[in-house]
């Protein structure tokens, strides 16, 4: 999608003439972000370049070290990366199937105002990514996009932002890596914790808390950093949104087998069938249970059951993978910067300086900033909880902290500065068609706010 531009607009009597508080805030943030804020992979370049000084300044490992250290990490997140690339193309693809696009249409019809529209796009986000985090990050964007379309006054920017600003509660929600992680048999510290079940992580008291304080409050945050003023918005032409698959032209109909076989419903019909066995076997056996493969089967399985032919199905994923480039370009130097940060040290000496100067009262807390901080450099839940966990769980055990409300820290400390980390953004901007310094000036209010809202359960709580 080409990219965004202003749109002029007459002027409408009582207009409001000021922005509010909330609004002029972020609109600081957002010109700060527009004029300082480099492009996502420029970003990672950057955080490259700090972990590797800071590797041999802090931890004393010589150049050459770091440098191992990042070759040998470099390719640590291939599989991730191809899973993320199979989310974004089967989401994205599955969102042009025909019954799909209708009935997302139909629910950014309800919004006729800026206001209604910030308000479903968080709303929407917010419920998609208690689900999933990948399902979070799809649907916002389109989302985003369909809205768009609807209310064409609402500023862009403020409305992917407050897409992505959904995407902070994921580590709340069913797909938590930390929580999950614990709650698996035979997992690498049962012998010091045991089993945590899920009733003691995510559904606990505090993180029910956090999710029900974040969950209701920030749509209307959102709602409120608007600005009021049209002359401030960055408004789309709307004809940049559209989506819509190409038709085919009619041709004369042959008699060739694989001209009948292309335009066959059979032939998606028989992958979507074995797709939907699998998936019943698998929740039957293991529950409501997802990680990213099991999501991935679920895009495409509901694609092929949506989609007509293998026709329309290869063409929809074709306009879907568009903008797959920025994942393959950027993910691998973010697995250099976790091998460089977790094999010199650097983690490690974050990690035990939080811990050393918590008391058991603090401790959570502490440990929620220190999760913060060391994910603008490993913005992987899955892969932070590998390195502050041996450090955080036997300072809590040593305390008297309930592990489980460690595990919550590490988690939340993960989710929250992501409003800060381009990395989980690129899914969302890529469906949406901004760039990163486009939304970051508004998320930082994210950011602020539901710092906030953290910090005081795990210090009350």
């Amino acid at each position: 999608m080409e990219p965004v531009k202003n749109m002029p607009e007459k002027h409408v009597p009582n207009e409001p003439k000021q922005n509010n508080f909330m609004a002029k805030i972020a609109l600081v943030f957002a010109g700060i972000a527009e004029k300082w804020l480099p492009d996502a992979f420029v970003f990672a370049i950057i955080l490259t370049v700090i972990t590797f000084l800071s590797g041999i300044f802090v931890t004393d490992n010589s150049p050459f070290d770091m440098m191992l250290y990042w070759g040998d990490g470099m390719w640590g997140l291939l599989t991730f990366t191809a899973q993320i690339i199979t989310t974004f193309i089967m989401s994205y693809g599955l969102a042009l199937t025909k019954p799909v696009s209708r009935a997302l249409e139909n629910i950014a019809g309800k919004c006729k105002t800026p206001n209604t529209a910030i308000l479903l796009v968080t709303f929407t986000s917010l419920f998609a990514s208690l689900i999933s985090w990948a399902f979070g990050l799809v649907v916002a964007g389109i989302m985003a996009k369909l809205v768009a379309k609807k209310v064409p006054d609402v500023d862009y920017r403020v409305l992917v932002a407050a897409g992505y600003s959904g995407f902070v509660i994921w580590e709340g929600g069913l797909s938590s890596s930390p929580a999950l992680f614990v709650a698996t048999k035979d997992h690498i510290f049962q012998e010091q914790i045991g089993i945590i079940p899920t009733a003691d992580t995510l559904f606990s008291m505090l993180n029910i808390a956090i999710v029900v304080l974040i969950f209701f409050t920030l749509p209307f945050v959102m709602k409120m950093i608007h600005p009021k003023r049209k002359e401030d918005r960055f408004m789309v032409d709307t004809a940049l949104l559209e989506d819509t698959i190409v038709e085919e032209e009619k041709k004369e109909d042959t008699n060739y087998v694989n001209d009948k076989l292309e335009k066959s419903r059979l032939v998606t019909l028989i992958g979507g069938v074995l797709g939907l066995f699998y998936l019943g076997n698998h929740f039957m056996t293991n529950g409501f249970s997802l990680d990213l493969n099991t999501v991935n089967l679920m895009f495409l399985t509901a694609a092929l059951l949506l989609y007509g032919n293998v026709r329309e199905l290869g063409k929809g994923l074709l306009k879907a993978s568009a903008s797959v480039g920025q994942f393959a370009l950027q993910y691998p130097f973010y697995a250099g910067i976790m091998g460089m940060i977790s094999a010199s040290g650097l983690a490690a000496t974050l990690s035990n300086f939080f811990t050393d100067i918590s008391s058991s009262q603090t401790l959570p807390f502490l440990t929620f900033l220190a999760s913060g901080i060391l994910n603008v450099f490993v913005p992987s839940g899955g892969g932070q909880w590998a390195i502050q966990a041996p450090i955080a769980l036997p300072a809590a055990m040593e305390m008297g902290v309930e592990p489980a409300k460690i595990v919550m820290a590490v988690a939340w400390g993960d989710a929250w500065t992501n409003m800060i980390q381009p990395f989980w953004a690129i899914p969302l901007l890529g469906i949406a068609g901004l760039k990163i310094r486009d939304i970051m000036g508004f998320t930082v209010i994210t950011l602020i706010y539901t710092g906030i809202i953290i910090s005081a359960v795990f210090l009350l709580l």
